[in-house]
C-alpha cells in the first residue's frame, strides 16, 4: 500500500507543539486515507495518548484502520494492541468488542488483552464471548488467560462453563500453575462447592498466604466459621505473616462466633503488623465492635481515619442500624453527603431500615428521591429495599409501585412484595403475586413458602397450604427448619392438630421456634394440659425454656382463666431470673388482666422500675376489659403526667370508655394533638364511638377522611346505621362498597343481613343468600347462621331449614338458630326433634340452645318436655340461669301451673328478677289466683315500690275477682305514690311536680308499705270484705264517681271503661 513514512525525528517536532495542535494534526491524519504504515499509526497512537486522546478520534481510527486492512491482518500486534488499550482507557469497550471480531486470526496477545480490558470492565460475559471466538479459531490460551476466566465464571455464578474451563486447565497442563489454582479455589467456595476448593487446595504442592487466605475467604463466605478459623491458625503455624487480606477475613468471622475478645486480639495484632488505618481493614473491626455492642470503639475507629472510602461510612451505617440507633445512622448518612462522598448501592441497603425502623415517612422519601439522584434507581437490590420499607410503613402501594419499576426481579424482589402483602394483611394478594412468580419461571425457596403457608393460615385454606407442603417435599425445602416451623403454625393456626405433632414427631432438629409455635397454639386453643405436658418434655430434652417460651405461653392463658398455671410460670421466672425482662413483665401484666385478677396486674406494675409503653397499655387494656372505666382514665392522666407519650393502641383502649360525647371529642382532639396517625383501625374506633351517642354525621364525616380501600371503615360506617336502625342507608353503603369495586369480607356481610331482618324484606335475603354464594363466603358458619336466622325473622322457616340441611359444618349456634326459629312459630315438637339429633350429632349444646328450646316448649305449652330439658342441663354441666328460670316460669304460668311455678321462684338460687315475678303475676290474673297474685304483688312492692306495672296488674287481679274495694284501695295508693299516665297511656313516676308544703315522700313510702303490706291483706277480716264487696257491687256508681272525683284519681284502662259500660 502506498502512503507516507513518518520518521523519529517529525514525531519529536510534534511533541513539542502545542497539545491542541496535535489533536488536530492527528484528527487530520486519521480523516486523511494515505497513511498505511501500521508501526507510524502506532507510534501517532501512544504520542496522542500521552496528550489525551478524546474518545470520539476512535472511530475514525477504527474506520482508517479497516479501511486499509490494517485490522484483519493478526501481525500488526503493537498496532491493534494499542487501539484496543485506547479503547479501554478512554471507556469505550464497545468499540474493541465490535472491532475485534473482524480479525481472523487472534494471537494470544490480543486474547489477553481483550479479557483483561473486559475484566476491567466487569463485562464478563462478553470476555467469555471473546474467549469462544478465539478457542474456534484455533487462539491458544496459557497462564495469564485462565484466572480472567475463572473470574468471570465466579461473577456470572455459571458452574456449568467453570467446570468446562476447568477441564481445559487441566487438560492443557495448566492446573499445576498457583495463580489458576487459587482462582479455581475461590471460584468453587464462591459457588459453594467447598468440598471441591478444599480438594483443590489440598493439591497445591506450596500454598502461599494468598492460596491461604482465599480458603478462608471461602469458609467465611459459606458460613463454615470455624473452619475458617483453623485456616487462620494454620497460616500463623506455617508462619506467613498475616496481611490485611488475612485480618478482614478473619474478623467477620470472631464477630459472627462472639468471640469478641479473640477480635480485639487480633486488632492488636493488626496494628502491631503496621495495618491501623487500612481501609479495608476499619469497616470490619468497625461491625466487630458493634457486635459487641461496643458503639464508641467502633466510632472512634471511625472518626480515626481522616479519609475515607464508601466501605467505611456504611460500616458505620450499618453498626447504628443493627444497634437500633436511627437517628444516628441518619445522621452518619447526612454526614456522608456533606463530605461528598457518594453513597453506593450499600449504602442505601443499609440506611433503608433505619428508615422503615424508625417509622418516618418523610424521610422514607427522601432517601427515595436520593436514590433516584445517584443513579440508583434500577437496581433490584435497593428497590428491593425500599419496597420492604414501604412495606413496614404501611403504604402498600408505594411498595406495588416500586416493584413494578424492578426491571430484572429476582427471587429476592418476589419474595419482598409477598411479604409486603402478608404483613399488611393482603393475604390473597400475596398469592397472587406467588402464582405470578411461577408464571414467570421462577422456582420458589424456603422465604415464598413461608409467605404462600402465613396467606393460607389467614384465609382458612387448608387445601392450599397443604400443596405448598407437597411442593416443598417435591422440591425439598422442607428440610428447611423455618419452612417447618411455619408449617407447624399453619396446622396448628387451622385446627389440625394431629397433622401439627405429627410433623413435630418427625422433625430431625427443633429449635426453640418448633416448641414454642406448638406451646402457644396449644394454649390458644385451651388445650393447656397438652402444652403443660410439652413443656416439660421440653425440660427433659436438655432445651432450655428461653423467654420466648414464656412469653408464648403466657399471653394465651387469658382466654382460659387458668391463673394458676401463669402464677407457676412467674414463679419459675423468678427463679431463673428472668422477671428483669421488662417484655417479660408485659406479658405478666397481660395475662393477671386477662384472667380476671388485674389488681395482681396493677401490683406488679408498681414494682416495676422501668415501664415502657406497652406497660401501660396492657394495663389499660385489662381495666377496659374489667369495664373499670374510672380507673382507665386514672392511669391515662398518671401516664401523661409521667411524661410517658401515648400511642394507637392507648387510644384505642381510651375511646371506648368515654361516657359522653364531650369527654370522646376531648380524647378525639388529645390524639389529633399527639400526631396520631389517622389508619383505619383508630377511624374506625372513632366512628363506633360516635355512633354511641347516635352522632351519625361525624361518622359519616370521619368514614369521608378515610382510606375508601380499608374495608374496616366500610364496615364501621354500615354497622353505624344497622344499629340506628337505619337499614335502607346501610344497604346504600354497601351498594357503593360493591360500585367501588372493593371484595366485602364476612363482616360486612354480617352487618348487611342484619340490615335485611330490620327490613324485614325477604327479595333482600334471597339477594343476599346468592351473593354470599357467589362470593365463596358460605364457607364462613357465622355467615350461614346469620342467613338462617334472617330467613327465620322473615317468615321462611322452610328456607331456613334447606339452608340449615345444606351446612356441611354446623356449631352450636347454628342447631340454636334453627331451634329457636321453631319455638318463634310455636313448633315445639320439631324444636324438639331438632335438638336431639344435635345430641346425637355429638355437638354440645350452649346456655343459649337451653333457651331456645325451653321456649319452644314455652309457646308450644309441653311441660313435661321443658322439666326433662331442664334438668338435662344439669347433667350435661350447663348452670341455669336467670333466663332459663323465666322459660320455665312462664311455661308454668302460661299453663295454669300456678304453684309449681312459685315453687321454682322459691327455689332460685339468686333473688328473682322483676320480671319473672310481673310473668307470674301476670299469670295470675289469667287464670284467677288472687291469693298468689297477692303474694307475688307484695314480693314485687317490696323489691320495687315505684313500679306502675304491679299496681296495674294487682288491680286488675282484683277487678277480674269482683274485689272492687281493693281494686279502689290499690288506685288510692297509686295516687298517693303520685303515678301518672304519660301521653302513651302508660303509667309512670310522675317527678316534674314540686313537693308539696307538708308532704314528706319517705313517710308516705313508709305508710303505703305498711298499709298495702303482705301481713294487711292476709289479716283483713271476711266479714268486712263481704261488706266492702256488697257496697262496691251494690253499685253505688255515683258513689264510686264521687270518690274518683274526690281524690282526682282516674286510671283509665281500656279495661275499667269496660267494666264502666258493663256497670251501665
Amino acid at each position: 500500500m502506498n502512503g507516507i513514512g513518518f520518521s523519529v525525528s517529525s514525531l519529536q517536532r510534534w511533541r513539542a507543539v502545542s497539545p491542541p495542535y496535535i489533536q488536530k494534526f492527528v484528527r487530520f491524519l486519521i480523516y486523511t486515507t494515505r497513511i498505511s504504515n501500521s508501526k507510524s499509526i502506532t507510534k501517532i497512537l501512544r504520542h496522542c495518548h500521552c496528550q489525551r486522546l478524546r474518545f470520539e478520534h476512535l472511530k475514525p481510527l477504527k474506520s482508517l484502520l479497516i479501511v486499509h486492512g490494517l485490522m484483519q491482518e493478526g501481525d500488526n500486534l503493537l498496532l491493534l494492541g494499542e487501539f484496543f488499550k485506547s479503547c479501554f482507557r478512554l471507556g469505550a469497550p464497545d468499540i474493541a468488542l465490535s472491532s475485534f471480531p473482524i480479525i481472523k486470526k487472534p494471537c494470544v496477545f490480543l486474547q489477553n488483552l481483550m479479557i483483561r480490558g473486559l475484566s476491567n470492565c466487569g463485562l464478563h460475559a462478553d470476555l467469555l464471548h471473546v474467549y469462544i471466538k478465539c478457542r474456534l479459531s484455533g487462539c491458544p490460551s496459557d497462564d495469564f488467560t485462565f484466572p480472567f476466566l475463572i473470574k468471570a465464571c465466579s461473577s456470572l455464578s455459571d458452574l456449568r462453563i467453570g467446570r468446562e474451563i476447568h477441564c481445559v486447565i487441566f487438560r492443557t497442563g495448566y492446573h499445576q500453575n498457583l495463580v489458576i489454582q487459587t482462582a479455581l479455589v475461590d471460584f468453587y467456595a464462591k459457588k459453594g462447592e467447598m468440598l471441591t476448593a478444599r480438594l483443590l487446595f489440598d493439591q497445591i504442592p506450596l500454598a502461599d498466604l494468598v492460596s491461604c487466605n482465599t480458603l478462608m475467604a471461602g469458609y467465611s463466605f459459606n458460613g463454615l466459621d470455624q473452619e475458617a478459623l483453623e485456616t487462620f491458625r494454620r497460616i500463623l503455624t506455617v508462619g506467613f505473616k498475616p496481611n490485611v487480606s488475612t485480618f478482614s477475613s478473619v474478623i467477620p468471622v470472631c464477630t459472627r462466633l462472639g468471640h469478641f475478645c479473640f477480635g480485639k486480639s487480633l486488632h492488636g495484632f493488626s496494628i502491631k503488623s503496621g495495618y491501623l488505618f487500612d481501609d479495608f481493614l476499619v469497616p470490619a473491626l468497625i461491625s466487630m465492635y458493634a457486635g459487641d455492642l461496643d458503639l464508641p470503639t467502633a466510632r472512634k475507629l471511625f472518626d480515626s481515619l481522616l479519609e475515607k472510602n464508601a466501605s467505611v461510612w456504611n460500616a458505620m451505617i450499618s453498626a447504628y442500624t443493627q444497634s437500633k440507633k436511627f437517628f444516628e445512622a441518619f445522621e452518619i448518612f447526612r454526614q456522608m453527603i456533606r463530605a461528598e462522598m457518594q453513597p453506593d448501592l450499600v449504602t442505601f441497603v443499609s440506611i433503608i431500615p433505619s428508615c422503615e425502623n424508625y417509622c418516618s415517612f418523610h424521610c422514607g422519601e427522601s432517601l427515595t428521591a436520593c436514590v433516584i439522584k445517584n443513579g440508583l434507581g434500577n437496581q433490584p437490590s435497593v428497590l428491593t429495599a425500599l419496597l420492604s420499607m414501604y412495606a413496614k410503613l404501611g403504604n402498600i402501594d408505594s411498595a406495588k409501585f416500586l416493584f413494578d419499576q424492578i426491571p430484572n426481579r429476582n427471587l429476592l424482589s418476589w419474595n419482598a412484595m409477598m411479604s409486603a402483602y402478608v404483613r399488611n394483611r393482603f393475604w390473597d394478594a400475596s398469592l397472587a403475586v406467588f402464582r405470578q412468580m411461577q408464571f414467570a419461571g421462577l422456582n420458589p425457596d424456603a422465604v415464598s413458602i413461608i409467605s404462600v403457608l402465613s396467606g393460607c393460615s389467614k384465609l382458612d385454606d387448608v387445601l392450599l397450604g397443604k400443596s405448598a407442603h407437597a411442593f416443598s417435599l417435591r422440591k425439598g425445602i422442607v428440610s428447611n427448619l423455618d419452612v417447618l416451623n411455619a408449617l407447624l403454625m399453619f396446622y396448628s393456626d387451622g385446627g389440625q392438630f394431629s397433622y401439627a405433632f405429627t410433623l413435630f414427631h418427625r422433625m430431625s432438629t427443633r429449635s426453640s421456634v418448633s416448641w414454642n409455635t406448638l406451646i402457644s397454639r396449644c394454649v390458644q386453643n385451651g388445650a393447656v394440659d397438652e402444652a403443660v405436658i410439652l413443656l416439660q418434655r421440653m425440660q427433659k430434652e436438655g432445651v432450655e425454656l428461653d423467654m420466648v417460651t414464656l412469653i408464648s405461653f403466657l399471653p394465651n392463658l387469658n382466654k382460659n382463666g387458668n391463673i394458676k398455671q401463669g402464677m407457676v410460670i412467674h414463679g419459675y421466672a423468678i427463679k431463673t431470673g428472668c422477671v428483669a425482662d421488662v417484655t417479660f413483665l408485659n406479658a405478666l401484666i397481660t395475662m393477671y388482666c386477662n384472667c380476671g385478677s388485674t389488681n395482681d396486674g396493677r401490683l406488679l406494675f408498681e414494682l416495676m422500675h422501668e415501664r415502657s409503653l406497652v406497660s401501660w397499655n396492657a394495663l389499660i387494656t385489662g381495666y377496659r376489659f374489667q369495664n373499670s372505666h374510672n380507673d382507665v382514665l386514672v392511669l391515662f392522666a398518671q401516664m401523661i403526667n409521667e411524661g410517658q407519650r401515648p400511642n394507637h393502641i392507648t387510644f384505642l383502649n381510651l375511646l371506648p370508655v368515654c361516657r359522653t360525647q364531650v369527654q370522646g371529642k376531648a380524647v378525639h382532639a388529645f390524639a389529633l394533638r399527639a400526631g396520631i396517625i389517622q389508619e383505619a383501625a383508630f377511624l374506625t374506633c372513632l366512628i363506633f364511638m360516635y355512633a354511641r351517642f347516635e352522632n351519625t354525621r361525624l361518622c359519616l364525616l370521619l368514614f369521608q377522611m378515610g382510606d375508601k380501600r380499608e374495608i374496616s371503615l366500610w364496615n364501621a360506617i354500615i354497622s353505624v346505621y344497622v344499629q340506628t336502625n337505619k337499614a335502607k342507608q346501610a344497604v346504600a353503603f354497601f351498594t357503593e362498597l360493591l360500585g367501588a369495586g372493593l371484595e366485602p369480607d364476612n363482616v360486612t356481610v354480617l352487618s348487611i343481613i342484619s340490615a335485611g331482618v330490620l327490613i324485614n324484606s325477604l327479595n333482600l335475603t334471597h339477594s343476599l343468600m346468592a351473593f354470599v354464594i357467589r362470593k365463596g363466603l358460605d364457607k364462613h358458619v357465622a355467615v350461614s347462621n346469620a342467613l338462617m336466622d334472617s330467613y327465620v325473622r322473615c317468615g321462611n322457616i322452610s328456607m331456613a331449614r334447606k339452608l340449615f340441611g345444606s351446612l356441611i359444618y354446623k356449631d352450636a349456634f347454628s342447631w340454636s338458630v334453627m331451634i329457636n326459629g321453631y319455638g318463634l312459630y310455636g313448633d315445639g315438637e320439631a324444636a324438639l326433634e331438632l335438638f336431639k339429633q344435635m345430641q346425637l350429632s355429638g355437638v354440645r349444646p350452649n346456655e343459649i340452645t337451653y333457651l331456645g328450646v325451653l321456649s319452644a316448649c314455652s309457646h308450644a305449652g309441653l311441660v313435661e318436655q321443658s322439666k326433662m330439658v331442664f334438668k338435662s342441663m344439669v347433667e350435661h354441666g350447663i348452670s341455669q340461669k336467670m333466663e332459663h328460670y323465666a322459660c320455665m316460669v312462664d311455661l308454668l304460668g302460661r299453663t295454669g301451673h300456678l304453684n309449681e311455678a312459685f315453687i321454682f321462684v322459691k327455689k332460685l338460687p339468686c333473688k328473682p328478677s322483676v320480671s319473672i315475678l310481673e310473668s307470674l303475676l301476670g299469670a295470675c290474673r289469667i287464670h284467677g289466683n288472687v291469693e298468689l297474685g297477692e303474694i307475688i304483688s307484695g314480693m314485687l312492692f317490696e323489691m320495687d315500690p315505684e313500679n306502675p306495672g304491679s299496681y296495674v296488674m294487682l288491680h286488675n287481679i282484683y277487678a277480674s275477682a269482683g274485689r272492687w274495694e281493693d281494686a279502689y284501695r290499690v288506685r288510692s295508693c297509686m295516687k298517693r305514690s303520685r303515678l301518672k299516665k304519660n301521653k302513651f297511656g302508660i303509667y309512670h313516676k310522675h317527678r316534674n311536680e314540686g313537693k308539696k308544703p307538708g308532704y314528706n315522700t319517705t313517710a308516705a313510702k313508709t305508710k303505703f308499705r305498711n298499709g298495702l303490706g303482705l301481713n294487711l291483706w292476709m289479716n283483713v277480716e271476711n266479714q268486712r270484705d263481704k261488706y266492702k264487696e256488697q257496697e262496691y257491687l251494690g253499685g253505688a256508681e255515683e258513689a264510686v264517681k264521687s270518690r274518683e272525683k274526690q281524690n282526682s284519681i282516674s286510671i283509665g284502662t281500656p279495661y275499667e271503661k269496660m267494666q264502666a259500660g258493663e256497670r251501665k
